[in-house]
């Protein structure tokens, strides 16, 4: 009798070393266990990953005595902090006797990129629709990705036990969309499933809850197909990466077709055709959470590889007597641009590490080499550069995570990118929906008329209105604050690019100008209270501030220059009413966003790991009048 082979697998559970060890002795792997490919899409917080979170739990992947606490894909501080998943990601469960890879995506259509790429991994989907929201504007755009690449799908209306939810008008909408949207007869014919993620329930009937999510497990088992393998040599397209201290940068893809192995000599083909020799050091499979060692991997698998050198996402590994590229990933192109560069307030280098030009290049650098949706340009000085993004959120969380890596620099306005078609000028439109309470439809119509939107749709749902406008790219920058002052939080917004459309004329930005400081010191609480009847201030009693720093806004349209740092002159003389204490409004507090989306073209926001400030281009008030009226 022959012995079965075992391989001694390790663990990935963290970037650090520490935590590099033992999972198990021994693995055993059958290479022909029966796997199935699903990647989740869903409008934003319509549930993806907590419903990841208990398929994992039903799986048992974790020992009973592990805290994971909840979203347990969401695993970035960023995304924690926000409640949005930004970066896609893989996992993997045992159910019977099947593998089921996972990939968890963004819901943000400013993160579309993330989606594009790691669909081509996968061979069907989960569609999660919110039972009261039905389709919403990033619904659309994935579920138009998945079904081009004719994945088949699982519809998920999830939320079922929402107040005033309708779920069969949803399921009826999910048909009228994908009828839109060119799907083929088999498409159409998907299997639905209803439940409550967060309950941790699904089944094939919201009348009839159940008591886990059997039921879908079962269903993807049943429709979705057996991943499809060619015969030939090896070929594996890389989709992600992921980066371990111990081991350096780590391929993620889907083997297409043959078999990889361990010290196998490959040949990397980049994007623009260069064939480079490489070697794979190390082999890995998902399982649950994390990563196991293994020798070989066959066609149909996700897998992770370690020892490619220079290698980047798009990039085909493939047989190296044999080497053939797979088709390229294509991502829809950038739809605005901001202006980086390094911070020389007078506060600069006091809280970040990295301040200069050198360092931002190589940090934008490196961003390129993961987010296939960004796009840098040298700008006019050797110290300045042009990124551009799918929208502010794509872009602020990149600013976001550099500033917590401990980087200076100071951004401009927001800019949307014009093209010429056809001889006219024509800008970015998108599709906006607003969910918003009835008593409050009126202020938000006359808002975006004067953005420049058209209303396509509204309908009434209980108490509630739900919207669908078009408006230019340009109407949404600053339009999210407005709203939510203008609604008292309750207004909540959504939008994605739908195409190139002439460009709609002039649209008004900020009407008020803004308070700036006209000397270098700390605020002083005498002086902020004599000047709060022009306006709201955005900085507090002994902050830091310089010459030329935006301290407030003016409640009229030009800008004012003020002195906040003078002290109360002490006299001998007293009378009724000279020494009343100061009584200060609370400040406005910008999130990063906020910040971005509030300037004008003259300003920038300076970013430092501890703090976001705004100011104008030209500290010193007579260059900017000198500038003014050339």
């Amino acid at each position: 009798m022959r012995h079965q082979k075992t391989i001694v697998y390790y663990c990935f559970v963290s970037k650090s070393v520490s935590n590099f060890v033992p999972l198990h002795p021994y693995y055993k792997i059958s290479f022909m266990q029966k796997i199935r490919n699903i990647a989740i899409i869903a409008h934003v917080d319509h549930g993806k990953t907590t419903l990841v979170d208990k398929i994992l739990w039903e799986c048992k992947t974790f020992s009973e005595h592990e805290n994971t606490g909840v979203l347990i894909m969401d695993n970035n501080e960023l995304e924690r902090e926000r409640g949005i998943t930004i970066t896609a990601k893989n996992a993997a469960v045992k159910y019977r006797d099947y593998k089921i890879n996972i990939i968890d995506t963004p819901g943000h259509a400013d993160f579309g990129g993330e989606v594009e790429r790691v669909l081509k991994m996968s061979d069907g989907v989960l569609l999660l629709v919110d039972a009261f929201e039905g389709p919403m504007p990033q619904t659309r755009f994935v579920l138009q990705k998945a079904l081009q690449l004719g994945l088949k799908p699982i519809v998920v209306i999830n939320k079922v036990d929402k107040e005033n939810c309708t779920p069969d008008e949803v399921h009826e909408k999910v048909f009228d969309l994908m009828f839109q949207l060119d799907a083929t007869e088999e498409q159409l014919d998907f299997p639905t499933i209803y439940g409550s993620a967060k309950n941790g329930w699904m089944s094939t009937d919201y009348k009839k809850p159940t008591k886990d999510v059997v039921a879908l497990l079962e269903c993807i088992i049943d429709n979705i197909p057996a991943p499809k393998t060619a015969e030939g040599p090896a070929q594996m397209q890389i989709t992600s990466l992921d980066f371990s201290s111990f081991v350096g940068r780590i391929a993620i893809g889907r083997v297409f077709r043959g078999v990889l192995k361990t010290n196998m000599q490959v040949a990397l083909i980049k994007r623009d055709g260069r064939i480079l020799k490489s070697r794979i050091k190390d082999l890995m499979l998902f399982e649950g959470m994390a990563k196991v060692k293994v020798e070989e991997v066959h066609a149909g698998e996700i897998c992770a590889i370690v020892g490619i050198e220079g290698f980047e996402i798009g990039d085909t590994i493939t047989d190296i007597e044999h080497p053939e590229a797979m088709p390229p990933i294509s991502i829809d192109e950038p739809t605005m641009s901001m202006f980086f560069t390094i911070n020389d307030s007078p506060f600069f280098g006091k809280e970040g590490k990295f301040v200069t030009s050198r360092h931002i290049k190589d940090r934008l650098t490196k961003e390129l080499e993961k987010n296939l949706a960004l796009r840098v340009e040298q700008g006019d000085t050797a110290d300045s550069f042009l990124v551009f993004g799918r929208g502010v959120l794509h872009l602020s969380v990149l600013i976001e995570t550099m500033r917590r890596e401990g980087y200076e620099l100071q951004v401009g306005q927001p800019q949307v990118l014009f093209k010429e078609i056809d001889g006219h000028k024509c800008e970015p439109i998108e599709d906006l929906t607003i969910d918003l309470p009835e008593e409050k439809a009126g202020t938000a119509i006359e808002m975006i008329t004067k953005r420049k939107g058209d209303m396509k749709n509204m309908v009434l749902k209980g108490n509630r209105t739900i919207m669908d406008f078009e408006i230019p790219s340009r109407g949404l920058i600053g339009l999210r604050t407005e709203m939510i002052t203008a609604t008292s939080g309750q207004a909540v917004m959504a939008h994605r690019f739908i195409r190139y459309d002439r460009y709609k004329g002039e649209i008004q930005g900020r009407i008020s100008g803004s308070m700036i400081s006209k000397e270098t010191g700390e605020a002083i609480a005498y002086s902020l209270d004599k000047l709060q009847d022009r306006g709201r201030f955005f900085v507090e009693s002994g902050d830091e501030i310089y010459t030329g720093m935006v301290i407030g806004e003016n409640s009229r349209q030009d800008d004012l220059v003020v002195n906040v740092t003078l002290k109360k002159q002490l006299t001998n003389v007293r009378a009724s009413g000279t020494d009343d204490k100061a009584k200060l409004i609370p400040v406005v507090k910008f999130t990063l966003e906020e910040a971005l989306e509030y300037i004008q073209g003259d300003e920038y926001v300076e970013v430092t790991p501890k703090s976001i400030r705004l100011r104008k281009i030209y500290l010193d008030e007579n260059e900017r009048k000198r500038k003014s009226v050339k």
